[in-house]
């Protein structure tokens, strides 16, 4: 940080990411690309969280050292793999590279989790009601965080995925995926709804 420290970010500790934050940090950052016509940064170290002892007692200097926890790798649904129940390996592909029409959209901008979580629900049950087949829902990549170096970022890039795969919504789709570029890439996802029986 540059310049002096104003008032307001005098007195503002950071605080230390939990391991929850971390791990959808890991998750979304996986498939991040440097941008074109930029040198690439240097690499920082993977993020750690760190426990202190909870001993009220004083420790002798070598035990006052912090224990370092790594995260542990997340594990986001893959829904639009090969392995994907009643989805044959050509719909995947098709699914996957975008040839799918886009029977609808639903853009999740500027909406706070809990107002985001009640437009996806209602949509997808929508959608299903009206018999559409793939619908694309925007999340946004987070890019604004990134570059204000905050530490929770794509919040609803993340969040999303875990809430399609809740049960209310679950039985409604077949699979979903990372859209192409032309329709938003790593900041919305194609979903193949069921069909209505």
């Amino acid at each position: 940080m540059t310049g002096p420290i104003t008032g307001a970010a005098k007195g503002r500790r950071r605080r230390a990411a939990s391991r929850g934050e971390l791990e959808l940090w890991h998750a979304a950052m996986r498939d991040a690309r440097p941008l074109r016509h930029r040198p690439p940064r240097p690499a920082a170290p993977d993020p750690v969280a760190v426990a202190e002892p909870a001993s009220e007692a004083p420790l002798p200097p070598r035990a006052r050292r912090k224990t370092v926890v790594a995260p542990a790798p997340i594990a986001l649904p893959a829904l639009a793999d090969r392995n994907a129940p009643g989805l044959d390996r050509a719909s995947a592909e098709r699914l996957k590279r975008g040839k799918y029409a886009i029977d609808d959209r639903l853009d999740l901008h500027g909406m706070t989790q809990e107002v985001a979580h009640r437009a996806l629900e209602s949509f997808i049950l929508a959608a299903t009601r009206r018999g559409l087949r793939c619908v694309i829902v925007i999340t946004g990549k987070g890019l604004r965080g990134i570059a204000e170096g905050a530490a929770d970022l794509g919040i609803l890039r993340n969040a999303v995925p875990r809430w399609l795969n809740e049960s209310n919504l679950r039985g409604k789709i077949l699979a979903f995926t990372t859209a192409q570029p032309r329709d938003g890439g790593g900041g919305a996802l194609y979903v193949l709804l069921r069909r209505a029986r």
